[in-house]
């Protein structure tokens, strides 16, 4: 199970070294929840990312405004680590909330920004991309 997104921004404080911050990265990427079989389709993939990325909004429509949630999974441990991160910081928002959200300053904050190659930052800017797009599409629908 991941941890909430503020324990995770203090977990990155407490390490210093970036090859700290690595492992724990891919350690977020091993307790990401599974993403069913059946769930890895193109509809659900990432296009703009070197490795394959899945990422399946599913969309809460219980309340006043819909609430989304997010399953994930990737080829590459590095890059399942920056999708856990991503569900952590988005999952459980209001449509509304997920659209405006600074997942960049987050990265910024944690110092994936500067450590992530330029390929894996724009795989990362690809997912947040995606589920801004979800996030509107949801709150448009509502």
């Amino acid at each position: 199970m991941l941890p909430p997104i503020d324990e995770i921004v203090s977990n990155f404080e407490f390490l210093d070294e970036w090859d700290d911050r690595h492992q724990y990265l891919m350690e977020l990427g091993r307790k990401l929840p599974p993403l069913p079989d059946e769930a890895h389709t193109e509809a659900n993939r990432v296009r703009g990312c070197v490795s394959q990325v899945w990422l399946e909004t599913r969309v809460d429509r219980s309340g006043p405004e819909p609430r989304l949630h997010f399953l994930g999974d990737s080829d590459a441990h590095i890059t399942k680590g920056v999708v856990a991160v991503l569900i952590a910081f988005f999952d459980g928002r209001t449509a509304s909330d997920a659209a405006r959200a600074d997942a960049l300053g987050l990265f910024q904050t944690l110092g994936l920004s500067e450590h992530l190659t330029a390929q894996r930052s724009n795989g990362a800017r690809a997912m947040m991309d995606r589920i801004r797009a979800d996030a509107q599409g949801a709150a448009a629908a509502a």
